[in-house]
């Protein structure tokens, strides 16, 4: 097992559990943790033992979002260029991590909680959850790109409902709006999102990567990143690049006409 700040991340069987630890605040989130949410992020990216993530919270809560009292100190210039840009690189990292993410809201998600949650490609919600938006009621927005992403994947109208107009849901409620996509008695998230991830590990790892990224682009998440990585899939294999190396390598012109692209 490994961790760092409020994280910690097991791997067993093809899945990395993550989990949020820090139970002892409802698993809110301080600065040091948005850095290790980007750091571990990066790891599970790289780990080719790793096909799937389950994201979790210890403890009775999910994630209480953001800690008040760590972005309330912040001058309002920090508040900006650091607290709200470095949860959206930890965010995005694991909105756009390669593996399937499936979201276990085993307490509630509120506010940046929630964003947490949008960033999963499926959340599973046990019985008891109460999902919403109440940043406005306190006199800030849902700066972790929930007036962004959350929109993208839950609907604007939906969002405006959570978010304007301070309604929260039962988890009965978000699955029917289409939040969360799955309800489970208290208690079952985990075992319920362990069997869910047999049957993703079961697929091609590699249809499951790339499908993943096509649904992404399709919803606008990383369009310019998949377009690339696609075009560099393509000529990582081909042999113009391996005449091209190799020309660089004997100090020669390529000869690209003459190698075509047979292998």
């Amino acid at each position: 097992m490994t961790g760092a700040a409020g994280f910690s991340l097991e791997v067993e069987g093809g899945i990395g559990l993550l989990r949020i630890a820090r139970p002892e605040k409802r698993n809110a989130l301080d600065a040091g943790m948005v850095e290790a949410l980007a750091s571990l992020c990066r790891e599970i990216e790289r780990r080719e033992d790793i096909g799937l993530v389950i994201l979790t919270g210890q403890g009775k809560a999910f994630c209480a979002g953001g800690d008040i009292a760590a972005w309330s100190a912040e001058t309002p210039d920090a508040f900006a260029r650091h607290w709200v840009r470095d949860g959206h690189d930890a965010f995005d990292w694991l909105a756009r991590l390669r593996q399937p993410v499936i979201a276990v809201l085993n307490g509630h998600a509120l506010g940046g909680g929630l964003e947490l949650a949008a960033c999963a490609d499926i959340r599973i919600a046990e019985a008891h959850v109460k999902i919403g938006q109440p940043e406005a009621g306190i006199g800030i927005i849902a700066g972790w790109s929930g007036t962004q992403r959350a929109v993208h994947r839950f609907g604007a109208q939906r969002v405006r409902r959570m978010a304007l107009f301070g309604e929260v849901l039962d988890a009965e409620q978000a699955c029917r709006a289409g939040i969360v996509d799955h309800v489970v008695a208290t208690g079952d998230g985990l075992r319920a999102a362990r069997e869910m991830a047999q049957t993703v590990l079961a697929r091609g790892p590699l249809a499951t990567e790339l499908t993943k990224m096509l649904i992404n682009a399709a919803e606008g998440e990383e369009r310019g990143r998949v377009l690339e990585s696609f075009a560099g899939r393509i000529t990582a294999a081909s042999a113009e690049l391996r005449e091209g190396v190799a020309a660089f390598t004997e100090k020669r012109a390529p000869d690209f006409r003459a190698k075509g692209d047979s292998q």
